[in-house]
């Protein structure tokens, strides 16, 4: 019978890292003295209780993550990560259904870029965020970030990074934790030179830092209905 105890481990460290990503909004919105940062307050709360929750109850067990748990973990993590993830969507004052806000989040952590919510213009700096919060997630991989803690915790990482790469040469690789922490570092650095390109080009640096993280994860959230045509700079659409 399949071990899912090794799978129900893993997937509560990825809830207790979004748990902790969903306090980015918070201080957003209390920075500039926005209301919409109870939300993403309960959400952390809900997100971490059952993260950490999955992590106690089946820490310590042993068990290996084999090749099975290895697909099952690289399914479940996509669908767990976007519930979770929807849940500050449907406290957004657009009447989302909860159809709508796994649509949003699950497009969000792919990379889609398609979007169900009409208003950007106006939405609460908050959410803009989690939104681009949730595509630069996406963009460097779930599995990825999974695969840089595993070996930590002696739980086997390079059947995930297997099946998520589309590479699939037998030719020599390094360990999974060099790999996945190489991935990262470049996926930062790129993120933050754009984010600067963005702002040396005229952009506001919230909008900035939100275009490049949805820039890099080559996605298309942005913080308006008009997405990039609202900013008329030849620089910026060359960056």
């Amino acid at each position: 019978m399949l071990d899912v105890r090794p799978v129900a481990f893993v997937i509560g460290i990825m809830l207790s890292a979004l748990a902790v990503a969903m306090l980015i909004p918070v201080l957003a919105e209390l920075a500039v003295g926005g209301t919409f940062w109870a939300p993403f307050l309960g959400s952390a709360a809900v997100t971490g209780f059952v993260g950490v929750g999955l992590m106690l109850t089946t820490s310590g067990s042993g068990a290996k993550l084999g090749l099975r748990q290895a697909f099952l973990l690289t399914a479940l993590s996509w669908i767990v990560i976007a519930v979770f993830g929807a849940l500050p969507f449907r406290f957004a004052p657009y009447d989302l259904s909860l159809a709508d806000c796994f649509f949003e989040a699950m497009s969000g952590l792919t990379t889609t870029g398609s979007t169900v919510i009409v208003g950007l213009d106006r939405a609460p700096p908050g959410l803009l965020l989690w939104r681009s919060l949730l595509q630069f997630i996406g963009g460097v991989g779930i599995i990825a970030v999974a695969v840089a803690v595993l070996p930590a915790l002696r739980i086997g990482g390079m059947q995930l990074f297997r099946l998520e790469s589309t590479d699939k040469s037998d030719k020599v690789m390094p360990r999974a934790t060099q790999i996945a922490t190489g991935i990262i570092v470049a996926y930062l650095l790129l993120t933050a030179t754009c984010a600067l390109l963005y702002w040396i080009g005229g952009m506001s640096g919230f909008d900035a830092i939100n275009h490049a993280m949805t820039t890099v994860a080559t996605s298309g959230f942005s913080t308006s209905d008009s997405s990039f045509a609202k900013f008329d700079s030849v620089f910026l659409h060359a960056v």
